[in-house]
């Protein structure tokens, strides 16, 4: 695959649009010797944890193997959702309705903190509560959503809507599903703007941030810990890893015990040339955030300037690259919005997301580490919770118990944190929504 391929408009660029307006910048913070709180991990997470304990009072350094900000967390679709998978999966049957209640409320209150927090902070990252429509990609799977449309109404404390599709037209400018949920507790951002804004208010608060240290280890001491780092060591009374997607790392694995509980998984992403406003209108009422119901999904919206089409999700479940990865997601483009049939493409990039082997997101403590991960694809809100949750338990400032903490964390024997199986279970799954399709 070259540069030169004929959906690929001239100029196309491997890197993420929204670097356009705030790539990562490169910091020259040396690496301190000691640190009261040391954050593994310069992504939402960890720089939300960084705000919240220098808040409290604490030293927080927080150390990033790239720039801070440089993964998933300025590569994203920018989607900011209210908890809306855990809110649809089995969490009554496999924790009971009191625990479960409590699990999805938790997660739920993601949203209203990251709003919180853009308001408190004054990030400026184009945030816009504009609701999601989600599509069905089978009337069985409608149904579906309908069985659950009250509890996602309920815990996220916003209203569900169940789209006909007969009144598909009003939420999504086209005609590929069988209707589908609008959901309120949805937002949309800037993602790399909304990292950059987050990063500079924890240096106002007095955070230390480091760029381009890979950490290789983390040794308990008596007095704390020791973490070996390709820069040098640090001293640290306590350590924080929140390295979500990026946790495995050939070079240098801070906690090989988190890496084993994590599946990492490229999500891709294109963004289009510019469009006729118009245009962007018809196919995105209301501006919201889209997603299918399909167990390979598809996620796109438009950009915050209204002048293009985003569009993401699983291309490939091998390794590939953005520009071999692109003609995959413009197909499902072109399926959705055949109107854009000539349209080319400017940019292509990915991302690692992390998913767990329960579905949950976690925080919590292995042998005196703590770690914050496991956000299934949904980090924008989550991962900016998780940190602050993790940061008020290493602060002792918690009123009281976080439901996504200390939960049950599994792994599967063997399992070293390669997911060799992706390739397999992705072509199951693309083969289940082929066949669920042609049954509809």
């Amino acid at each position: 695959m070259t540069h030169a391929h004929p959906t690929f408009a001239p100029g196309f660029r491997v890197k993420p649009w929204w670097w356009e307006a705030a790539e990562p910048p490169d910091r020259d913070t040396p690496l301190p010797d000691r640190a009261q709180v040391a954050i593994v991990g310069g992504g939402y997470a960890g720089l939300s944890a960084a705000l919240t304990l220098r808040r409290l009072g604490h030293q927080a350094v927080v150390l990033d193997a790239e720039r801070i900000g440089w993964g998933a967390s300025s590569r994203s679709g920018g989607m900011v959702s209210g908890g809306l998978k855990v809110a649809k999966g089995d969490l009554l049957n496999r924790y009971g309705p009191d625990e479960a209640r409590r699990i999805a409320l938790a997660c739920a209150a993601s949203f209203p903190f990251i709003e919180e927090t853009i308001a408190r902070e004054g990030i400026d990252c184009d945030y816009l509560r504009c609701g999601r429509f989600v599509g069905a990609w089978t009337p069985k799977h409608y149904d579906q959503m309908a069985r659950r449309a009250d509890w996602i109404a309920e815990v996220t404390g916003l209203p569900t809507e169940m789209v006909p599709k007969s009144r598909q037209h009003a939420f999504l400018g086209s005609d590929h599903y069988h209707g589908g949920m609008a959901a309120a507790a949805t937002g949309s951002l800037h993602p790399a703007k909304y990292a950059r804004g987050l990063a500079a208010a924890a240096e106002r608060a007095g955070a230390i941030l480091v760029d381009g240290v890979r950490v290789r280890g983390i040794a308990r001491e008596a007095d704390g810990f020791r973490i070996t780092t390709d820069k040098g060591q640090m001293a640290a009374d306590a350590v924080l890893v929140a390295t979500n997607g990026y946790s495995l790392d050939p070079r240098g694995t801070a906690s090989p015990w988190l890496a084993r509980r994590l599946v990492p998984l490229n999500s891709y992403i294109i963004a289009t040339e510019e469009l006729p406003e118009a245009l962007i209108d018809r196919l995105f009422p209301g501006r919201r955030m889209i997603s299918d119901s399909k167990r390979v999904l598809n996620y796109f919206r438009p950009s915050p300037d209204g002048k293009r089409v985003l569009w993401g999700g699983r291309a490939s479940f091998r390794a590939a690259t953005p520009d071999q990865s692109a003609p995959t997601l413009r197909e499902g483009l072109v399926e959705t919005f055949p109107e854009l049939r000539d349209v080319k493409l400017t940019h292509a990039w990915t991302g690692m997301v992390a998913f767990t082997f329960d579905g949950l997101p976690h925080i919590g403590v292995q042998d005196g580490v703590h770690y914050a991960a496991g956000c299934q694809g949904s980090g924008v809100a989550m991962a900016t919770w998780l940190g602050h949750n993790a940061a008020l338990k290493i602060a002792g400032a918690a009123n009281e118990r976080f439901a996504l903490d200390g939960l049950p964390f599994p792994t599967r024997p063997t399992y070293t944190g390669t997911p060799w199986f992706l390739p397999f279970v992705g072509s199951y799954y693309k083969l289940r929504d082929r066949l669920d399709r042609m049954a509809a």
